[in-house]
């Protein structure tokens, strides 16, 4: 188990700034992941976890935030490419829908804090380490927004909805069970990613069927819609 001492560190040979600044995010996230909160992580301590001084630090970010708000980058890229991973041998683009959720689900309750602290944490000084603009800028979400148009093209959803409304509708979905399960542990929910799961697929399979409905079926437009006898005609009970 790591701990906050200082590791012994020789000093980086010239041109190998861009190690020293790896060095310094790990040493933020496992901190972050120990202490369980940015605001109990201090730039002298990832310092002292590197193994350099605290002006070192400052010479890759320029105060805490910037340092903080890399580690949003760092953890958000690396959740990417856990999703592309996940979805590469999918058989068909609604699986690796679903593969990309479940992928992002298990990531997030495998790094809650670093989790808490991309997508559920407090503006700082009045700006989000990682704002919805970073989320709807990033790879990210450009690679959700993708698989949802191959999904559209296969069949899966029609083109009742724009496709980036149906990639944050599935966003908000797996992002809604996953900080329920961080943010209240107390519930004890036996199978957390089981849960996950079912309202990752119960989103998409949702989604695919909404977009198949007239518009008035999900408004208020047409009060006499009647879902049972819709649900019966796809699956007499």
């Amino acid at each position: 188990m790591t701990t906050s001492a200082a590791r012994p560190r020789r000093r980086a040979p010239r041109g190998q700034g861009e190690l020293l600044r790896g060095e310094i995010l790990t040493a933020a996230k496992e901190l972050l992941a120990e202490r369980g909160d940015e605001e109990a992580v201090s730039v002298r301590a990832v310092a002292q976890r590197v193994g350099v001084s605290t002006p070192s630090i400052y010479l890759h970010f320029p105060d805490k935030a910037a340092l903080i708000a890399a580690v949003c980058d760092d953890v958000f890229s690396t959740l990417d490419m856990e999703m592309e991973k996940a979805a590469a041998d999918a058989p068909n683009p609604f699986l690796g829908l679903r593969a990309r959720g479940l992928a992002y689900a298990r990531f997030a309750l495998e790094n809650p804090e670093h989790y808490r602290i991309v997508m559920m944490g407090h503006p700082h000084e009045g700006k989000e380490f990682f704002s919805g603009d970073d989320l709807i800028s990033s790879a990210t979400f450009a690679h959700l927004v993708a698989a949802v148009v191959e999904c559209r093209e296969a069949g899966v959803f029609s083109d009742a909805f724009p496709d980036t409304q149906v990639a944050l509708g599935l966003w908000a979905a797996t992002h809604g069970v996953v900080s329920l399960n961080i943010a209240k542990p107390h519930l004890d929910i036996e199978d957390a990613l089981a849960l996950c799961d079912q309202t990752i697929s119960a989103a998409g399979i949702g989604l695919a069927v909404m977009s198949r409905l007239p518009a008035e079926a999900h408004s208020d437009e047409d009060p006499d819609f009647d879902v049972v006898a819709l649900l019966d005609r796809i699956s007499p009970r």
